[in-house]
C-alpha cells in the first residue's frame, strides 16, 4: 500500500529555516505530481508547492519556500526559508493522480501532516 511519511517539522523562531521531507513507499510516481499543502487553526487546507516538469507555489511562499524532489528515492521536500508566525500549520505532503495538479481533489495519496510551529 502507498505510504508518506513526513519529517522536518518542528518549532522555529521567526527568520528561520526548517526542510521538510517526505518519503513515498508502495509504488513509483516519478510520472504524478508531487505537492505540499498545509492547514492551519480554524482553516481549510491550502495549496503551498506542487513539483513535476516545472514548479508552482502559492503567492503567500513565493521567493522564500523551494519544492524539490528526488525521483530515485520517491522523496519530496520542502525547504522553508524566512518563516514567518503565519506559516504556523500541519504541512501535509502528496501524491497526484496526475501529473499536473494544484487542487487537493487531485491528490490521490497524503501524508499524516507535521507540525510546523513558527513564533514571533
Amino acid at each position: 500500500q502507498v505510504q508518506l511519511v513526513e519529517s522536518g517539522g518542528g518549532l522555529v523562531q521567526a527568520g528561520g529555516s526548517l526542510r521538510l521531507s517526505c518519503v513515498a513507499s508502495g509504488g513509483t510516481f516519478s510520472r504524478n505530481a508531487m505537492g505540499w499543502f498545509r492547514q492551519a487553526p480554524g482553516k481549510e487546507r491550502e495549496f503551498v508547492a506542487t513539483e513535476s516538469w516545472t514548479t508552482a507555489y502559492a503567492d503567500p511562499v513565493k521567493g522564500r519556500f523551494t519544492i524539490s524532489r528526488d525521483n530515485a528515492k520517491n522523496t519530496v521536500y520542502l525547504q522553508m526559508n524566512s518563516l514567518k508566525p503565519e506559516d504556523t500549520a500541519v504541512y501535509y505532503c502528496a501524491i497526484a493522480s496526475r501529473e499536473w495538479a494544484t487542487r487537493p481533489d487531485d491528490y490521490a495519496y497524503w501524508g499524516q501532516g507535521t507540525q510546523v510551529t513558527v513564533s514571533s
